[in-house]
């Protein structure tokens, strides 16, 4: 979270994280797509020659109020490939809220659970724990034939309970509905830790 008292603005900084191809860009593009045009910014995609996210797409949504100030969300994925350690973990520095994309098909098992154990573990060196950080899970490509069970994907993914939401970002279903449930969950945790503040 990032304060301009000057400017009265406060911002927000939610990461998609997830392995290589599960849909974090394709979550971005759909929903910067429903998102009105006079309160998004500029979409801004850096691919690989393979047409891969290499570093990220960004945009800011100016959102409501939180404690008199004005919100704005800025939106990032992280590049999924295993060889850009250094840049998830450069994306993943101070955000706020995190929606983990997993890959509904069962070839992709493996890479969902070492993308979560490298969050994790991204998170772990810089002090945080994927506990203290509002987090969403999206279980993508639903539509697969090959769709491993959502009672199977939480039970490897989500031993915490953390707020879910099943999609097929390639249609935009379950896109609006990710993103409301990670900004009410960071929402949450704000006013939480602001009521904390008052009382000390």
């Amino acid at each position: 979270m990032r304060i301009q008292a000057a400017k009265r603005l406060m911002t927000l900084k939610i990461v998609y994280y997830g392995p290589g191809l599960s849909g974090k860009t394709t979550n971005l593009k759909a929903l910067h797509e429903q998102m009105s045009r006079e309160t998004r910014g500029a979409l801004v995609q850096l691919d690989t020659e393979t047409e891969r996210t290499l570093f990220f797409d960004y945009f800011p949504v100016v959102l409501g109020r939180i404690a008199g100030f004005r919100v704005k969300v800025d939106f990032f994925t992280v590049p999924g490939q295993s060889f850009y350690t250094a840049t998830r973990q450069a994306v993943l520095d101070g955000a706020d809220g995190v929606v983990f994309v997993a890959d509904s098909s069962s070839r992709r098992e493996d890479a969902n659970i070492l993308s979560r154990d490298d969050m994790v573990r991204t998170l772990a060196d810089m002090g945080r724990s994927l506990e203290e950080v509002p987090h969403v899970y999206q279980w993508n490509k639903r539509d697969v034939e090959d769709a491993i069970p959502v009672e199977m994907m939480r039970k490897m993914l989500n031993p915490e309970g953390a707020p879910e939401v099943e999609a097929v970002a390639s249609e935009a279903t379950g896109v609006i509905e990710t993103q409301k449930l990670v900004l009410q969950s960071v929402v949450a945790a704000i006013q939480t830790e602001l009521r904390r503040s008052r009382r000390a």
